[in-house]
């Protein structure tokens, strides 16, 4: 090398490798904390290994899934609110596991963003973390990119990697048949699909993410708008364990309408009661804001319901005394029948 030069460095160019490892330093103790039987290395190496003789399992299938969380980030950015955001993350993914039948095992993330700020990232991932203590994942690596000049200031991206296990012949949905009960379990909100419609309907009304919230006195829009979504995977596996679940539908982008068909064999669907829940104030919110039609609303938003589990009749009661007893609202929303188009009865209320 030619001495005496005054070199350019990488942290010129905009990236800073020394804040990089101050970020990977500072969420080892939240890392630490989801370990779980299995894992064998985490952060820090090339990859992360897991053991699934260590993890309990005989003759495993391993199930996979990913996602993000979409434009609700944009509220996340907007606001300086990125505390739960990651918990959006996980549970965006590890309820999809367990529709499968799947226990998660353990989480990646992908971090990226124009010019890392260590505290802020730091935040996210520490609500990584805690969403994968809840769902009984561990945080076993990840992907913290700085990439300057694709990303405004103070934008950054989420994606999120989930891979889960379950023995080879307990795999869902199985066993679906024609007058199955369904159970739905309550949403804690909006959660994490729809936002680029939240984000037009608060633009249509005039209010700033700091105005008060309209249904729920005593917070501002914005932080009622990031209600992480509720993580449904430990009660669906207590559930399971009862025995009688035939499937769980996940219900994210395309509503009731188009999650509930996902889990049904052809010739059956769903015929639900609209009137066996209530929504939350949220969704009435919305829906007079924009003047929305309740089967747009049924198709775009989970309207108060964030999981619902397909199960036999004689062992519905056995399976909602277990969901209460962890915690789950429960609601008999319906059974299965015979048609191609979900039925709805009632009106949303």
């Amino acid at each position: 090398m030619t001495e005496g030069r005054n070199g350019v460095t990488y942290a010129q160019a905009g990236v800073d490798i020394d804040a990089g490892n101050a970020l990977v330093e500072r969420i080892k103790p939240a890392a630490k904390r989801t370990a779980r039987p299995g894992v064998m290395a985490g952060l820090g190496g090339f990859g992360a290994l897991f053991d699934l003789k260590a993890a309990g399992y005989i003759d495993p299938v391993l199930v996979a899934a990913t996602d993000g969380v979409g434009t609700k980030l944009r509220i996340a950015i907007d606001t300086g609110n990125v505390d739960t955001i990651g918990i959006d993350l996980v549970a965006m993914c590890v309820n999809d596991l367990v529709c499968q039948g799947a226990e998660p095992l353990f989480f990646l993330d992908y971090f990226a963003t124009g010019k890392l700020d260590t505290d802020s990232a730091a935040r996210i991932i520490e609500g990584i973390a805690a969403g994968c203590e809840q769902s009984g994942a561990a945080l076993i690596g990840g992907e913290t990119a700085e990439m300057p000049g694709m990303y405004e200031a103070g934008d950054f991206d989420l994606a999120g990697f989930a891979v889960g296990a379950m023995e080879r012949d307990g795999g869902l949905p199985d066993g679906v048949a024609e007058g199955d009960v369904m159970l739905g379990l309550a949403s804690d909100g909006v959660h994490s699909n729809g936002y680029s419609l939240v984000r037009k309907l608060v633009e249509m009304s005039g209010l700033g993410w700091d105005a008060p919230c309209p249904w729920d006195e005593g917070r501002s829009l914005g932080a009622a708008l990031l209600a992480p979504t509720r993580l449904y995977v430990r009660p669906a596996l207590e559930a399971i364990g009862v025995g009688g679940v035939h499937a769980l539908a996940h219900i994210t982008g395309g509503g009731l309408t188009e999650n509930l068909p996902r889990v049904l064999p052809e010739g059956l669907t769903a015929g639900v009661d609209l009137e066996s829940w209530r929504m939350p104030g949220v969704f009435g919110w919305l829906s007079d804001t924009g003047g929305m039609t309740q089967a747009e609303m049924l198709k775009t938003f989970n309207c108060g319901i964030g999981m619902v589990l397909v199960v036999a009749p004689g062992r519905a009661d056995a399976i909602e005394k277990a969901l209460s007893a962890a915690g789950e609202t429960v609601c008999h929303m319906g059974h299965v029948t015979r048609g191609d188009a979900v039925v709805y009865g009632g009106s949303l209320t």
